[in-house]
């Protein structure tokens, strides 16, 4: 299909029936989630076939894959929010400028964080909480994603900013091309070649080296606005710009790194088994989460666009739709994973009794409050979408940061194991009385804007 021309897309955006507007926005990110979890949940699941200090080794190195993803999250989304009002506003020049500053910024970046952590591989590995078993498994697959991060982070980046103009399409084949090579290589590397951990992380690095490629490729033919080397420029304005706009991104994807740092180090108090439970259990939850982010970033650029062009009615009935939806989905997950908690858990390690009682009993506390998160992500996203960044980014920190990093702290010193296993639930009431606040005061604003625009001359 011949890609929308500016006016085109525009038109599509603004004035297109909301509910199947979002639904062809949302079904390509949606399936770019689930496959970008399937990186995490394909080397734990493979993993997991090796022994427990492996399993416990890939969750230590969740926390420095979030911080990577953490980085193209924020120049990606940052960048990709401004490009959306700006097309929806039709400056396409300043939406080519924004882009190219925010790709070759996060390439930058990103080298940055490959040569520093390499070089601190051993200790960062200990601080992030590696037992003595743990840490040569670590060092090893933290390495090899460490090497790749340059690649990872400019293909999120570039993600990012396909999904946030209205090319989600584009933006899935990218990702699910790298997912796919990633779940065929995964069983290849780690037991056709007898690499282990150390194959499961190459399979991570190849599909997103191959992901990078097609998305460039895509890009490049015609996907979205065009990167130009020539378009880069760096100034402090555009950078703060990019930057304010991607913190909650930042936020969201940084403090979910601490969080596993203070729940991996609470768990290892009580052995690897209890470090391999919570891992699983994290990579169920994030799994279950991640198809109702991509229904999110299907209602971004619908909003963004809308915004842009004022018309504050479709931001409204866009976001209450997609908090609906997301509700009952939520509702219907939580059902299915509480019923069945033990069986997915052994799916993982079924050889190790006390890693699968660890993780069902997590599990089901985890997911306890978890049709709330239909409203808590989708206000951040709006409020992110919308250039409001400091509400964003408070919203974004409250669940695994605010109130997530005291009740990992404080519970398990009262409930033990049990306290590690509930800490996520006890954050999530606050978390949600803060959002619900938040998010109300925003929609009156919003709606006060749409009065004075409606009583605006033409």
């Amino acid at each position: 299909m011949k890609p929308m021309t500016g006016e085109e897309k525009y038109i599509y955006m603004t004035q297109s029936p909301i509910p199947g507007l979002i639904g062809r926005m949302s079904l390509p990110t949606i399936a770019s989630m689930l496959i970008t979890t399937f990186y995490n949940m394909a080397d734990t699941f493979f993993v997991g076939k090796l022994d427990t200090a492996s399993v416990g080794a890939v969750g230590i190195a969740f926390s420095v894959m979030a911080i990577i993803q953490a980085v193209g999250f924020t120049f990606g989304n940052g960048s990709g929010a401004c490009m959306a009002r700006q097309l929806g506003a039709r400056k396409a020049d300043e939406a080519r400028i924004t882009a190219s500053t925010g790709f070759f910024s996060a390439l930058i970046f990103g080298a940055m964080i490959a040569v520093a952590g390499i070089l601190l591989l051993r200790p960062i590995a200990v601080w992030l909480g590696s037992t003595e078993t743990i840490l040569p498994y670590a060092i090893r697959y933290m390495g090899i994603i460490l090497a790749a991060a340059p690649v990872n982070i400019a293909s999120l980046v570039i993600n990012n900013q396909l999904k946030l103009q209205g090319s989600t399409t584009a933006a899935m084949i990218g990702i699910v091309s790298g997912g796919v090579l990633n779940l065929l290589l995964d069983p290849l590397f780690i037991f056709a070649f007898r690499l282990g951990v150390t194959g499961a992380a190459l399979a991570t690095a190849a599909g997103q080296l191959f992901s990078f490629i097609v998305l460039l490729a895509v890009l490049q033919r015609g996907g979205g606005v065009r990167l130009g080397v020539r378009a880069f420029r760096p100034s402090p304005r555009l950078l703060f710009k990019i930057i304010s706009n991607g913190f909650p991104s930042l936020c969201r994807q940084g403090i979910a790194s601490v969080a596993t740092i203070l729940l991996n180090r609470a768990a290892g108090v009580y052995g690897d088994a209890a470090i391999a439970g919570m891992t699983i259990t994290s990579r169920i939850t994030m799994f279950a989460n991640a198809a109702l982010i991509g229904f999110g970033q299907g209602f971004q650029p619908v909003c963004a666009f809308n915004y842009g062009a004022k018309k504050y009615d479709r931001v409204l009935e866009s976001f209450w739709f997609c908090v609906r939806i997301g509700f009952v989905f939520l509702v219907i997950t939580a059902a299915l994973l509480s019923v069945f908690a033990p069986d997915i858990a052994r799916l993982f390690r079924a050889d190790d009794a006390q890693v699968v009682e660890v993780a069902a009993a997590s599990l089901r506390w985890r997911i306890l409050l978890f049709p709330l998160n239909s409203w808590m992500i989708m206000i951040s996203m709006m409020l992110q979408i919308t250039g409001k960044s400091f509400r964003a980014s408070v919203t974004a920190l409250c669940r695994q940061g605010i109130y997530f990093i005291p009740a990992i702290l404080i519970a398990p010193h009262f409930q033990g194991l049990t306290g590690v296993e509930m800490s996520q639930f006890w954050a999530d009431i606050p978390s949600f009385i803060t959002s619900l606040v938040i998010g109300i005061l925003f929609l009156r604003e919003l709606r006060s804007e749409m009065q004075a625009e409606a009583l605006s001359p033409p």
